[in-house]
């Protein structure tokens, strides 16, 4: 009887000497990468064309969340790439589009004055931070648990690719000058680049190709070579998963939405696109490999957003889309419906911005004509209802009393922040998309709450990854606090997401 109960004290101090281990086990690195524009089925399109070093070793040997939802509209890149890393939808995280609006005021995402570029004079490049961002990231997750000992760093072609998914307390975050071919960051973060990183933009000052293609190269897949050798150099030069602690690096491929947007989801620039990223996850794997070692280390890969086939290889081929060219086509007949319901001073002046969907009225200029904002509001959503091709327009404050289906409101009270959203949601029919000045009638967009826009790829790779996969429903916004609980840390403050089972065992 001695001898039993011995061995169930010992048993039990075992199993409280495991779990504790187990708790305080953490991978040495963890990489997130988000690839622009990535719709799902670009897995499986490219799959044998894919070498077995890069995206393939990631769904052979890793773990894919096959029906993996952008819970929000509108998917846009600035959006996913802060819901990728914080867990959260605009609702919460506050970061409603590339471009929107706070309190009346126009604004790009990460645009900040009070800062300084660092690695160029460039002030419109280089002026950034994350300041506009609500909510904490995997990342400041990772700093505040570790006392901020451990080091995050994000790496991007677009200054908000790199700056949003890192988070407000970042160690730094690099983004590419296309004036210059230069990697830059801004003082929020430092005050003098780190010799490593010069290092490198003194490589780039001699990289021929990069010569030839200048501002252009985010048209190339050169950006995403230069992208991948900036990380490694990231990687190597802050000696990245060599520590005590848990470090992060975010790593965002950007030329392929810039391809995207030029040349649409089909042909032979998009192709090369593909597989040239492949070719460097492969080479960003294979750093990671040497650095950290193969084990040691938590990858995933997502997209902040897919992307609509081009309207016209759509109608050639019999189905439905169109460009809707909401400023050309509707402004002048909206202009005039107002004036007509509630008086001259009631012009196209009442519309501050029609962005991604969705209209910002102008309130000072309402107040300030004495016009009641109720009634604008409803004489723009009765006139929208009326144009062709648009399905549902709505009250953002009404949204609960719409007639929107409860997927559509349920996405747009996600992506809704009273201060940061606009006023009026529109809703296109299937296939259509915005149409602006500059568009590319060979190209495509994105912004909408339909499968080619919010089906995106999320793999998991690396420590205590399993393969296999699931086509259960799971959400953009369920990454980080998956990530967080591996880790056995808090999730990030404004995460509405789950941790998805599967994954975490």
């Amino acid at each position: 009887m001695k001898r039993l109960m011995l061995l169930a004290v010992m048993f039990c101090a075992t199993m409280q000497i495991m779990a504790h281990t187990d708790v305080n086990e953490r991978p040495k690195l963890v990489v997130g990468i988000v690839v622009d524009q990535m719709r799902w089925d670009y897995l499986s399109r490219y799959y044998d064309q894919y070498g077995k070093d890069g995206l393939r070793r990631l769904m052979d040997k890793g773990y894919s969340c096959d029906n993996c939802l952008i819970n929000y509209v509108p998917t846009i890149t600035a959006i996913g790439h802060t819901s990728v890393y914080t867990g959260a939808s605009p609702a919460f995280h506050g970061i409603c589009g590339n471009d929107f609006m706070i309190d009346g005021q126009k604004v790009y995402c990460t645009q900040d004055d009070s800062v300084d570029p660092v690695g160029s004079d460039n002030r419109k490049k280089g002026c950034m931070s994350p300041r506009n961002l609500l909510a904490s990231t995997i990342g400041d997750q990772i700093r505040m648990h570790t006392d901020f000992e451990a080091k995050v760093i994000g790496v991007s072609y677009k200054d908000r690719a790199a700056i949003l998914p890192a988070g407000r307390s970042a160690n730094a975050a690099y983004w590419l000058d296309t004036q210059n071919g230069q990697f830059i960051t801004s003082t929020y973060y430092m005050q003098e680049l780190p010799q490593w990183a010069k290092d490198y933009n003194q490589a780039l000052k001699q990289n021929k190709e990069l010569q030839k293609v200048g501002s252009r190269v985010g048209y190339y897949p050169l950006c995403g070579h230069i992208t991948t050798d900036m990380a490694i150099a990231a990687l190597k030069g802050e000696n990245l998963g060599k520590g005590k602690t848990t470090d992060m690096l975010c790593v965002s491929y950007s030329q392929t939405d810039v391809i995207g947007h030029e040349w649409s989801t089909r042909g032979e620039h998009t192709d090369e696109a593909y597989l040239e990223l492949d070719k460097d996850i492969a080479r960003l794997l294979k750093a990671l490999d040497e650095q950290v070692g193969e084990g040691n280390y938590l990858a995933f890969l997502t997209a902040d957003h897919g992307a609509a086939h081009n309207f016209q290889w759509m109608q050639d081929h019999g189905l439905n889309g169109g460009a809707w060219k909401v400023l050309d086509e509707y402004a002048p007949k909206l202009d005039q419906y107002l004036k007509e319901q509630l008086g001259e001073a009631a012009s196209l002046k009442v519309v501050a911005m029609v962005n991604s969907y969705r209209i910002f009225l102008d309130h000072a200029y309402i107040v300030q004509q004495g016009l009641d904002i109720e009634k604008v509001k409803e004489a723009i959503v009765k006139f929208v209802r009326t144009a062709p091709h648009v399905v549902f327009a709505a009250d953002f404050e009404k949204i609960q009393t719409s007639s929107l289906p409860d997927l559509l409101r349920y996405r747009a009270l996600m992506g809704y922040h009273p201060r940061r959203s606009g006023d009026i949601l529109l809703i296109l029919e299937p296939g259509w998309y915005e149409f602006g000045k500059g568009s590319s009638p060979v190209g495509t967009t994105h912004g909408e709450w339909n499968p080619y826009d919010a089906h995106i790829p999320l793999l998991f790779y690396g420590w205590k990854v399993e393969h296999g996969s699931t086509s259960r429903e799971v959400h953009i916004t369920d990454i980080a606090p998956t990530v967080t609980q591996m880790l056995h840390i808090q999730q990030p403050n404004a995460c509405v997401g789950e941790a998805i089972g599967e994954v975490v065992k």
